[in-house]
Order: C-alpha cells, then sequence, then structure tokens
C-alpha cells in the first residue's frame, strides 16, 4: 500500500468546479489498495468544509484532510495570544491548541498592537483582508509579536483564472514590519513534520505547483506527480521531471501509474 497525498486546489477543484475523473481516480486509486488523504495550502475554511465539499464532489475525506493552518498551529504554544489575520480554519486551528484569540478586525486588536501584547500574528487567506487589518498586524510585529503564515503562495487556480493568494498579503505585512514570516505550510518543515505524523514516513506527494507541491515532495524526499490542471500549463515542465509523474490531470496520472 502507498500513501497517495492529493493537493485539492488544480488537482481535485477549480474553486467550486470539480475536475473531471478526480474522484474517479480516487476510487481506482483507492480500489487498487492505496491509501488516499489530502493536503491543502488554503487555510482560509474549517477542514470539515473541505471534506464536506469533497464528498459532494464524489471522495470520501473523512478524517483524511490536513491544512496549513494546522501546521501553522503546530507553532502556536497554549495559552499565546495570536492575532488572526485570516479565515475561518485558522480559527479553527488556534483554537484547536488553546491559544488566546483576537481577530485582526476586531475592536479591541489596535489596543493590543499598541500596547505589544500580542505574542504572534498569523496570517491566512481570506477575502476580507484590508488596510485597518494590515496595519494592526504590521504594529503586533513590530512590537515584537513572531510572524507566522500558513503560506506564502503568491496566487493559486481558482474557477475563473489565478487569483491572489496568501502571500500576496503577507507580502504587505512583511514589506511594512521589516520581518521574514516564519512559513508553516507546503512546501515547509513544519506541514512535512505533519503530513509524516498523520499519514506516515513514505508515499507520493501529487500537486499542481513545482514550487509549492514540487517542492514539498522533495522535502519529505517522495516521488511528485505534476498535473497541468492548475497552476502550470505543459510548457512550464522541467525538461528534467520524469514524464512519467506529469499528467494533464489527477485521471491521465493515475491512469499511467497503476
Amino acid at each position: 500500500m502507498t500513501t497517495w497525498v492529493l493537493d485539492l486546489d488544480g488537482v481535485m477543484w477549480l474553486g467550486d468546479r470539480p475536475l473531471p475523473g478526480s474522484d474517479t481516480a480516487v476510487a481506482q486509486l483507492r480500489d487498487a489498495g492505496h491509501r488516499v488523504v489530502f493536503c491543502t495550502n488554503n487555510s482560509s475554511e474549517r477542514v470539515g468544509f473541505y471534506e464536506e465539499k469533497l464528498a459532494r464532489f464524489g471522495a470520501d475525506a473523512a478524517d483524511a484532510v490536513i491544512s496549513s493552518a494546522q501546521a501553522a498551529a503546530s507553532l502556536v504554544e497554549p495559552g499565546e495570544r495570536v492575532l488572526v489575520c485570516a479565515g475561518a480554519g485558522v480559527v479553527e486551528a488556534m483554537e484547536s491548541v488553546e491559544a488566546v484569540i483576537t481577530m485582526a478586525s476586531s475592536p479591541e486588536a489596535a489596543a493590543l498592537a499598541a500596547g505589544s501584547d500580542i505574542d504572534a500574528v498569523v496570517v491566512g487567506f481570506h477575502n476580507s483582508f484590508d488596510y485597518a487589518a494590515m496595519s494592526v498586524a504590521v504594529r503586533s510585529v513590530l512590537g515584537g509579536a513572531r510572524l507566522i503564515a500558513t503560506n506564502d503562495d503568491p496566487i493559486y487556480p481558482a474557477a475563473d483564472g489565478p487569483a491572489p493568494g496568501c502571500g500576496s498579503i503577507l507580502a504587505s505585512i512583511e514589506r511594512g514590519s521589516g520581518v521574514t514570516a516564519i512559513v508553516a505550510g507546503k512546501p515547509n518543515r513544519p506541514m512535512a513534520d505533519l503530513i509524516r505524523a498523520r499519514f506516515g514516513p513514505d508515499g507520493v506527494f501529487v500537486g499542481d505547483s513545482l514550487a509549492t507541491d514540487g517542492a514539498m515532495a522533495a522535502e519529505l524526499g517522495w516521488p511528485f506527480g505534476l498535473v497541468l490542471s492548475g497552476n502550470i500549463g505543459a510548457g512550464g515542465v522541467p525538461d528534467d521531471l520524469d514524464p512519467g509523474w506529469v499528467a494533464a490531470d489527477l485521471a491521465a496520472l493515475v491512469a499511467q501509474r497503476l
């Protein structure tokens, strides 16, 4: 049995549109005796949201999803006061480690930032990010808070095309504070440690990004399957990548490897 760890955006779906054949490919892998689990850098939603979305698209994912929010939570201690500049997924993850949460958009955030009462600022993708939240986050970091990011992906593949990702939000806070964030999600060590702890030391990683998913596979020391249904088209495939691990989409990749 081999554990296949699959990215979500660009592999299983684009926005609210499932990628054709992805559900069948998951079923084929499981029928062949492989374990199939999912790993996403998208921390905007709670884990249950991704489990339910996968189920709606035909892939059972009960207790089979990990996110960059959980990787970020591994860097926070119980009782620390965390300024959350992120969505519901980060809130859930911080609650799981018993952090004291203050939302960057809340009325109390500015006062806490001014008083240097924040231990860590955690940044994740959320489409409500604004100047006020950026200001509070920057002031908290300047006041001594650690800067943690769920990921630094500059873009992600949305249903209507490339869209600014968490890295684009993070860049403004890094620029304003002059501090480089500790990045927890793919392809960094906190996520690698989380994957190994949850799913074991060996497997295959499948994704649509060389910089994120390909580097994650390298960090894990696993084979990497590149699908061309998300961030990268055929023209972006490097010459040194094994063509047996490159395919138009997940369905085609699974057909090649089984």
